[in-house]
Order: structure tokens, then C-alpha cells, then sequence
């Protein structure tokens, strides 16, 4: 049996999304900045995917632009809030993705004043000491936080946040990657200054995404060269994603509440399940139904030599999970949201994360794999096997 429970790191294609990308591979091949019928053709279906972005956030079409990455639209946020506005100092956490944290440092190193927000063990943001760090008399700040993160789940209060900066005049960023096509927004309830978002995690293709950029604080262009994206990213546009990206999007939104309430199902009958079958099972983050991202679930295992290789032997039974980010995967380092929240290094930490197409059978598979590693007396443990994903 296959299954595959790593849909934070990517999610398959849908098929109807791939078969509205297909024209635009192979009939529709004009370059949008052409003006004749073959380019007006295709900058037609970029400003279609652009207009579902828009009404998703409630924001304008001005405001949304596309990119080849969440990675590069939040490089392109951090860095261009400091360059293109002035910022003096980024409020930030220890949690953040890599494409931010290193963003963040970068500026450090160029003079810019950084602080982090204190977390708690599950990851949740202390707001009454975020509030204190806005109350330092200082030059403008950018407040840059996830709004779910990628290893635990823990969701952001962006409402709050978003009122903070409102209340001490501060740039507002979240990192909204891993909700984009799973929870609602808002731009103009709860005003944020920037937010981007990827495809591939909602169904969508590799290798596109956008960002929201707030028109009272628009930046210069990250990508110098040609005036695609009007004037913001220059280089032909990835027809065919973006207009996978519209259309994943449009589903998503269509079917939002119908696959939060099956996929949360599914989390839940793994956390029950996991409870029953394993003594000493744990979880790492915030996992009550308001306060997670219902698709991602970080089991902390009962330290013993066979969770050491929990990840390869799970491998090995045809199941596909993570140890944390996808975006670190090569480095030696072990987590750094795990180190930031303080878990326990004598557990292994194993991320699983859920999809519309998981079933509750899968998962029966995969806690019965879980108890069997851990109740076998011939597992493997030869600790120079790497189980880093």
C-alpha cells in the first residue's frame, strides 16, 4: 500500500486543474506582453487567475502579483519593505519558514534591527509581548508572521496581529503559504500590508505563486528586466501555472468548508488512533481545533532506539511523512521550529500532513505500520541510515 501523508511539503495536481492548464501548453502559446490575438489570448487567462486571487482576499487586482514561489514572494516582502520603505526594524519568531527567517537575518546584517516574538511550547505567539515590542519608540517596523507554520500547525491570531500594527502604525507580513485555499481572508477585515501565497500546496502546479501587496505601500520591482506583472517582476509569465494556480484557487474556495470538515475528520481519527495504539504517543504544537491548521499533525514518538527510524521504516512500508520542512531537507541541522518551542530531542518528531484524497483506511495502515515498529523485535536500527525529508 501507498499513501502519502506529506501534503505540507506538496499536494497532488487535481485533475480538473490540470486539465485547465493543458490548452496553454500546447494551443495557447503566445506570450502574453504580444499584442496580437495569439498574446491577447493568454494575457487574457493570466488576468482571469489573477481576478479569482483578488476576490479570494476581497482585495483589487492591482494588488496581486504573480511569482515562481512562496519562497521568492516573501524574499521579495522582507526585502523590499526594508529597501522600498525605509524599515528600520522586523519583528519576527523563531518559528518562521527559512525563506523568511533568512530574509530577516539577511537585513540584520545590513544594519536592520530585529526582534522575536516569544512562543510558547505549542508555538503560539505571547501578543502581550509582541504588544510591548510595537511600544518601542523606534523608526518604521515590519511585523512578519506566519500564519500557520509548516512543521506543527499552529495557527496566528492574524485579526489580532493585524490590529496591533493597525494600533502602533507598523507594516504587517504573514507568511500564509500553508492556508491559502484552506481558510478564508480577508485584506480588508483585517488589514495586512503583504501575504503570498504557492500553488502546489492547494492542488495547484510547481513552480508559481503570487503576492498581495497592500496599494498604499507598493514596492519596486524585485525582478528588473521587462515590464511584466506591471513593472514588478520582470521575465515572460508562466502562462500554464498561473492559470493552474487560478483555477486551483477557485476550487479550493468552492469546497472550502466541505474538505475542512473531512480533513479535519482525518486528523482527528489519527490523533484518536495514535492514543489507543501507542503508549506514550505525543504531539508538538497546538492541536485543538481552533488553534491548528486541521491538515498538518506533528507526532512526537516515545524515545526509544526504533523511533530513531521511524521516517526510513515508514519508507519502507510505502509511506510517505516528514520530519519537518521540505525547504530544509538537505541541511544537517534538526528542526528549528522543534528547538524554538523546546521539544524534547529524546523523541522523534514525524509530521503528517492530510489531503481531500487521504482515507480513514490509509491511516489505519499507517498506525498499524507505527505500532508494529514499535512492538517488532527484528527492526532495523542502524543509526548511520539518514531519515531526514
Amino acid at each position: 500500500m501507498k499513501v502519502y501523508l506529506d501534503n505540507a511539503a506538496t499536494t497532488a495536481i487535481d485533475k480538473e486543474v490540470l486539465a485547465e492548464m493543458m490548452p496553454y501548453m500546447t494551443e495557447y502559446y503566445g506570450n502574453p506582453s504580444s499584442i496580437h490575438a495569439f498574446g491577447r489570448k493568454t494575457k487574457s487567462a493570466v488576468e482571469k487567475a489573477r481576478k479569482i486571487v483578488a476576490k479570494y482576499l476581497n482585495a483589487s487586482t492591482s494588488e496581486i502579483f504573480f511569482t515562481g514561489s512562496g519562497s521568492e514572494g516573501s524574499n521579495m516582502i522582507v526585502k523590499g519593505a526594508v529597501h522600498d520603505w525605509g524599515v528600520t526594524r522586523i519583528i519576527s519568531s523563531r518559528l518562521e519558514h527559512p525563506c523568511v527567517l533568512h530574509s530577516v537575518e539577511t537585513m540584520n546584517r545590513d544594519g536592520i534591527k530585529t526582534d522575536y516574538v516569544n512562543i510558547d511550547s505549542a508555538g503560539r505567539v505571547d501578543y502581550n509581548h509582541l504588544e510591548t515590542l510595537l511600544q518601542i519608540p523606534t523608526g518604521k517596523t515590519l511585523v512578519s508572521l506566519m500564519h500557520a507554520n509548516n512543521e506543527i500547525g499552529t495557527l496566528l491570531d492574524i485579526e489580532r496581529v493585524s490590529q496591533l500594527c493597525q494600533k502602533y502604525n507598523a507594516f504587517f507580513h504573514s507568511d500564509t503559504v500553508q492556508t491559502i485555499g484552506y481558510f478564508p481572508f480577508d485584506v480588508q477585515k483585517n488589514k495586512i500590508h503583504f501575504l503570498s501565497g504557492s500553488a502546489h500546496k492547494f492542488y495547484g502546479p510547481k513552480g508559481v505563486g503570487f503576492v498581495y501587496i497592500n496599494s498604499e505601500v507598493a514596492l519596486k520591482p524585485f525582478i528588473e528586466g521587462g515590464s511584466q506583472e506591471r513593472n514588478m517582476r520582470a521575465g515572460t509569465e508562466n502562462v500554464y501555472g498561473i492559470v493552474g494556480l487560478g483555477k486551483a484557487l477557485e476550487l479550493a474556495s468552492e469546497k472550502m468548508d466541505e474538505q475542512r470538515i473531512y480533513i479535519s475528520g482525518l486528523k482527528k481519527y489519527m490523533i484518536k488512533k495514535l492514543q489507543e495504539n501507542i503508549n506514550g504517543v505525543n504531539f508538538n504544537g497546538d492541536v485543538s481545533d481552533e488553534g491548528s491548521n486541521y491538515k498538518v499533525l506533528n507526532v512526537s514518538l516515545p524515545p526509544n532506539e526504533k523511533s530513531d527510524l521511524a521516517l526510513f521504516n515508514l519508507d519502507i512500508a510505502g509511506i510517505a511523512a516528514s520530519g519537518g520542512s521540505a525547504c530544509s531537507s538537505g541541511s544537517e541541522k534538526g528542526s528549528h521550529v522543534l528547538e524554538a518551542i523546546k521539544a524534547d530531542p529524546s523523541r522523534k518528531a514525524v509530521r503528517f500532513s492530510f489531503s481531500k484524497y487521504n482515507t480513514t483506511e490509509e491511516i489505519d495502515y499507517v498506525v498499524d505500520t507505527l505500532k508494529n515498529m514499535f512492538t517488532a523485535p527484528h527492526l532495523k536500527t542502524n543509526s548511520a541510515v539518514s531519515d531526514k525529508v
